[in-house]
């Protein structure tokens, strides 16, 4: 069935959040995969593994790798996802941001601490988007999670993802506030989440609180997320080393300049 984009942009608009489901054909999704592979065969200096307690249990994550348009130029550029993220905000530019890989596999992994994306980056604007692909289908309650809406409400400090404490700051005494526990009070907060296909795609503002559930022994789940940016895009200063920055001209931005640099690959517009 064809999905309605008018709709899907007012849905986006309002939560922060939404499911394209199918919109990544055999050969979008194999690009995607070659893309995901790349990364794991040319880490960049963002690779880590977190903390777990099952010492059989792996979560990788890497980011936005300096060489990653060696890797993910062809796909981006054949890639229908800048057209529905054109769609979803209205407005033709399309800048790639970067790049993000997961891997949770082996043993009973942690979750993935509630969190902001916007906490880590100094960047802000309406036109902005997180694209979210597995490779492994996954039920609504081994998913990413989202609270509908909090976009548009409070940007609280990043978690520190420690193993013992979602919460902790990544900035003790800073300016922004600290992280609600959510998942101690899961009703007190209108979170969503969704069955997925590969093929599918949830599309959220980086300023979404969301979360990842745990993978459970015998189970994976490869996730890559694409990040976009439009014309909207500002510079917003955040604490500390906030980024990505691929060339180095965070240093040379002062606060509300338009978010521009030749090292970001424009793909419409």
């Amino acid at each position: 069935m064809p999905i309605d984009m008018a709709k899907a942009s007012e849905d986006y608009a309002r939560d922060g959040v939404v499911k394209l489901p199918g919109v990544l054909d055999e050969r979008a999704l194999a690009d995607a995969l070659a893309a995901y592979d790349w990364s794991f065969a040319n880490p960049g200096p963002g690779a880590t593994k977190f903390k777990q307690h099952a010492a059989e249990a792996t979560f990788y994550n890497d980011l936005a790798n300096p060489r990653c348009l060696d890797g993910y130029r062809p796909m981006l550029e054949a890639s229908p996802i800048p057209g529905l993220m054109a769609e979803l905000w209205g407005s033709d530019d399309v800048w790639f941001f970067y790049e993000q890989v997961f891997l949770k596999e082996g043993g009973e992994t942690r979750r993935t601490p509630w969190h902001q994306d916007s906490s880590y980056l100094s960047i802000d604007g309406r036109d902005l988007a997180v694209a979210w692909i597995t490779f492994d289908a996954q039920a609504k309650e081994d998913s990413l999670e989202f609270v509908r809406g909090s976009h548009k409400a409070i940007l609280y400090d990043g978690s520190r993802f420690e193993l013992d404490d979602d919460t902790a700051p990544l900035h003790p005494g800073g300016e922004l506030p600290l992280l609600p526990d959510i998942e101690a009070r899961r009703d007190e907060f209108d979170i969503v989440s969704w069955a997925v296909e590969p093929g599918d795609l949830i599309v959220f503002h980086p300023k979404t609180l969301h979360g990842g559930a745990a993978t459970h022994p015998g189970k994976r789940r490869r996730t890559l997320t694409l990040r976009f940016f439009g014309a909207d895009a500002i510079y917003d200063a955040r604490p500390g080393r906030a980024g990505p920055a691929l060339s180095g001209f965070h240093a040379r931005m002062r606060q509300g300049d338009p978010f521009r640099d030749p090292s970001y690959l424009k793909l419409r517009g």
